[in-house]
């Protein structure tokens, strides 16, 4: 016999349904799921079908049947390392994490991209001697945003067919003209299949971060390159000879996942680089549960090394990411130029402002305005006077160069939009780099912008005009101001190196060296300070000492791996390199 009960008791009747959820939440253990990535113990003797195999019995264990497990599994990384990515639940987690194949079991997080004349600048000038041969020889493998291979950058003119330890692959893909003996590899990794509507299913750079970092370490020689007269001259990378594979693993609305990052790890691992380049950051974690502290160290197990960005978080403490003790990380300096856009104000002082403006000026001068006196309404005076969409008024910024104090840094296209004439930005931060301006604009201090505040308040009618950008020489170089700093948060004893040198370091027989140690580095032992805040500093500008070969550093590294953990007394690297 059933029985139905009736509860007409309001308060009890809401307990109890409280009671039944949390009964059923408890009872399916959350059936709420998220990627996670599962690191297993290498089986070197499994080839790559029975090591994705075993992925799928290892998950048919836990799911209770193979279907579900192969409904489960993402992605299989069985070329370089035993691991594979996953859908679960918590309490998935929970159980694979106590089984003893697994080693470890991390979420799949989503990360963010770290954004001429430079080699000469550090000593390695167009008429530097090379051996092409061997520069011809190395294969960069790039994690970023793709690749544009129609850039001039990226031809093959005087090159020979690819080396023939690659074994990467290049296949037809959406908008994508295709491979070159330049740029031998290409490929793209999404493993979350979510749609992405500003970007494509393809190694194309909708970005343009990939092609950048890309031209910046391996670009052929592009003579007479500049932006409308500006800077003028050959444009190249650190080798210019040396082969590209590019793996794209971040996506216009998602960023960068560390799945992604772990296949092209993968990937680039077994198809035969020689350094990989990941500016990429946002996230920072311990060397076991970071991903591109694991893929890296994979690679380094090869013998490949991976050179990765600091970060853009300066100059605050703490900010360096990409920290492990095998992963070249590089930071951001000055060259000894600059682009200057100075301001004349109607009483003819001229004040200096920083930033790459293009644009002539059309007239001699036009009305200047503060942000703040064109505001839409009382209200809006505070942003106004920052020059935040939407707070000003078009038919008080039309025709008039707007002066916004502490601007957001879209504020140049903000006033254009209004029809504004262009727009002067003060800011306190960040002024040792040139933005680049859509509409005539330029950048100045919290002093300059007094004086320009003293000059609208002192006369009914105010006038200015911005001049044309030019290059100017600067003292160099100095640690960027964006650049991220120590202490190194994984250990902040260990100080890592950034790209900031005073002189150049080669060696002249590094051809003769094998292709993993070519790259040298300057190094000496560091004890443990107590004052970690001096890390800031000497994390990323250090100096003198013995030359040393990385591949010494590999090998001390893998047998001294779990010793670091718990010693004070490591290694500090100085590089000469390039942003």
């Amino acid at each position: 016999m059933g029985y139905t009960i009736y509860i007409c008791s309001s308060p009890i009747r809401h307990l109890l349904l409280l009671v039944i959820f949390t009964a059923l939440q408890l009872a399916n253990g959350g059936l709420d799921k998220d990627f996670y990535i599962v690191f297993l113990r290498d089986h070197l003797e499994l080839d790559e079908g029975k090591a994705a195999q075993k992925h799928v019995d290892l998950l048919s264990s836990l799911k209770g049947n193979e279907d579900g497990a192969r409904e489960s599994l993402v992605y299989s990384y069985t070329k370089s390392f035993n691991a594979f990515a996953a859908k679960l639940t918590e309490d998935e987690v929970g159980h694979l994490s106590g089984m003893d194949e697994v080693v470890s079991v991390i979420p799949n997080r989503y990360r963010k991209l770290h954004t001429t004349k430079s080699w000469e600048f550090i000593g390695l000038p167009t008429t530097a001697e090379r051996n092409l041969q061997v520069e011809s020889d190395i294969i960069v493998g790039v994690f970023d945003t793709g690749i544009t291979p129609q850039s001039e950058s990226f031809k093959d003119h005087g090159l020979g067919h690819p080396p023939a330890k690659w074994k990467g692959t290049c296949a037809q893909f959406a908008n994508f003209s295709g491979c070159n003996n330049k740029l031998i590899g290409a490929r793209y990794f999404k493993l979350d299949d979510f749609p992405d509507d500003d970007d494509i299913l393809s190694p194309i750079d909708v970005d343009g971060h990939g092609t950048h970092t890309s031209s910046t370490l391996a670009g052929s020689l592009v003579p007479n390159a500049n932006l409308f007269g500006l800077a003028r001259g050959t444009a190249r990378g650190a080798v210019p000879s040396a082969r590209i594979a590019a793996y794209k693993v971040c996506w216009a609305s998602s960023g960068c996942a560390d799945m992604d990052i772990l296949a092209a790890f993968d990937a680039a691992i077994a198809d035969g680089v020689d350094i990989i380049s990941i500016s990429i950051g946002g996230l920072s974690g311990n060397y076991t549960s970071d991903a591109i502290s694991v893929g890296s160290f994979h690679g380094m197990r090869k013998g490949i090394l991976t050179v990765a960005s600091a970060g853009n978080d300066g100059p605050s403490l703490g900010g360096v990411t990409n920290h492990a003790p095998w992963i070249f990380t590089v930071g951001a300096n000055s060259i000894n130029r600059n682009f200057q856009s100075n301001v004349v104000l109607g009483n003819g002082h001229t004040l200096p402002g920083t930033g790459v403006n293009t644009f002539e000026p059309k007239q001699k001068s036009y009305p200047l305005v503060s942000g703040m006196d064109v505001a839409k309404d009382a209200q809006n005076r505070n942003s106004s006077s920052q020059c935040v969409q939407g707070s000003m008024d078009p038919k008080k910024v039309k025709g008039k160069i707007v002066y916004c104090k502490l601007p957001a840094w879209d504020a140049d296209y903000i006033v254009k939009g209004l029809g504004g004439a262009g727009a002067i930005m003060e800011s306190n931060m960040y002024l040792d780099n040139a933005q680049i301006f859509v509409a005539p604009a330029t950048t100045i201090n919290e002093t300059i912008g007094k004086s320009i505040a003293d000059y609208i308040a002192s006369t009914r009618s105010p006038t200015a005009v911005i001049s044309r950008s030019q290059e100017v020489k600067i003292q160099a170089p100095s640690v960027a101001s964006f650049s991220s700093r120590g202490p190194n948060p994984g250990s902040q004893h260990l100080l890592k190196v950034t790209n900031v040198t005073d002189q150049p370091l080669f060696f002249k027989k590094a051809h003769l060296l094998p292709y993993q140690t070519r790259l040298l580095l300057k190094c000496w032992p560091i004890f443990a300070n107590k004052n970690v805040k001096k890390a800031r500093y000497y994390s990323s500008r250090n100096r003198h000492s013995c030359i040393i070969h990385p591949y010494e550093v590999y090998n001390w590294i893998t047998r001294r791996f779990q010793a670091f953990r718990f010693h004070t007394h490591v290694w500090n690297f100085h590089v000469m390199s390039t942003c």
